[in-house]
């Protein structure tokens, strides 16, 4: 019975999920910095900003900022 009631639940998400997709819906967890926030942030890295400097300023993680691709 219980193991009827996992598929059952699975199945649904899954469902759930591809109709979401096909309405161009977001998948996740929204971004912690704006697109116009991570190109700042880039500009300010090349610039020699470190990426402590950075986050504290931007109030994230410095993992957030290393995460950002030159």
């Amino acid at each position: 019975m219980a193991i009827n009631q996992s598929r059952r639940i699975r199945t649904r998400t899954a469902e759930g999920r591809s109709r979401a997709k096909a309405r161009g819906q977001h998948m996740g967890r929204p971004p912690k910095l704006t697109p116009q926030q991570q190109k700042e942030a880039r500009r300010r890295r090349a610039q020699g900003a470190t990426l402590k400097e950075l986050a504290k300023s931007y109030n994230v993680g410095r993992a957030t900022i290393s995460r950002l691709s030159l």
